[in-house]
């Protein structure tokens, strides 16, 4: 991982802050990798119960640097070539672009799609703290989370229209889980900006707080109080469930999950624990 990420895990709940403040955590290539490489190691990681998602400084995420790609693409601004640039510094722009939209060596995404799917893949529950803005890719990570808890004032768009793009880290996907077709359809053809509670009602948060980190933080903290076995189980049955699977298969695969849960030690300690009136001790899945 590199400064672009920071993690911290506290008593289960691991603490995942975009650290780019200056930018308003502005994507490049490197924050892209070290979103990657933190979902893999916090999936390593049996200690980790949940997860909170935030941005350090102003804003969650502004989205897409493209000032960054553009000084590495070596040209500025230009009247002739590519996007905007000059014709060198567009074919260099192109090849950086694909260093994020090639398929990553054994999994279904690329590198710009995995710094999102990392969070819906993750076992723990993730939960996204959002304040300021969420742009473009800064929202598509927001909707990799399990939950988003959001900032009233906080500003949320399908931006990609303005660059004459469109969602290409799972936000087609999501967008249309989350809000239906019609919404997903509208805000990806306008880009329009987004409030707090707006996003709420349509379905792109879970719900507003004027402390979003903290109220994250606090749910994060009762989740790591749960079974870490029922939780997993929980996650991996309303993932599948979300992604459209078949009913027979959906309800055969509860039946396999409960199985594996019934009886098990940590399921045992969860009844104990009821019925002693005290917090229960749970073990680390293997």
């Amino acid at each position: 991982m590199t400064d672009r990420v920071t993690v911290h895990v506290h008593e289960g709940v691991a603490d995942v802050r975009l650290n780019r403040p200056d930018k308003l955590n502005a994507l490049d290539i490197a924050t892209f990798e070290a979103l990657a490489e933190t979902g893999d190691a916090l999936a390593a990681d049996p200690s980790v119960r949940a997860v909170v998602l935030s941005g350090e400084g102003r804003a969650f995420c502004a989205g897409l640097d493209f000032a960054n790609f553009a000084a590495m693409a070596g040209d500025g601004p230009s009247d002739g070539g590519s996007g905007g640039f000059g014709a060198v510094g567009g074919q260099r722009f192109k090849r950086l672009l694909s260093d994020i939209t090639d398929r990553e060596p054994g999994r279904i995404t690329n590198l710009g799609q995995q710094a999102v799917h990392t969070w819906h893949e993750l076992p723990q529950p993730v939960i996204a703290a959002v304040h300021g803005h969420a742009l473009g890719g800064g929202l598509q990570i927001a909707l990799g989370a399990d939950i988003r808890i959001v900032a009233p004032d906080a500003k949320l768009s399908v931006l990609e229209i303005r660059w004459g793009l469109v969602p290409d880290m799972t936000g087609t996907a999501s967008l249309l889980r989350l809000v239906g077709e019609d919404v997903a359809k509208e805000l990806t053809f306008t880009g329009r900006m987004v409030g707090g509670d707006e996003a709420v009602r349509l379905g792109l948060a879970t719900r507003t707080a004027d402390d979003p980190r903290a109220a994250a933080a606090e749910l994060a903290r009762e989740i790591a109080g749960r079974s870490p076995d029922a939780i997993r189980a929980a996650k991996r049955l309303l993932n599948r469930a979300a992604g459209g699977g078949d009913l027979a298969g959906q309800y055969l695969e509860e039946s396999r999950e409960l199985g594996a849960l019934r009886g098990s030690p940590n399921q045992a300690e969860a009844v104990r624990a009821y019925f002693e009136k005290r917090e229960a001790a749970f073990t680390d899945p293997a």
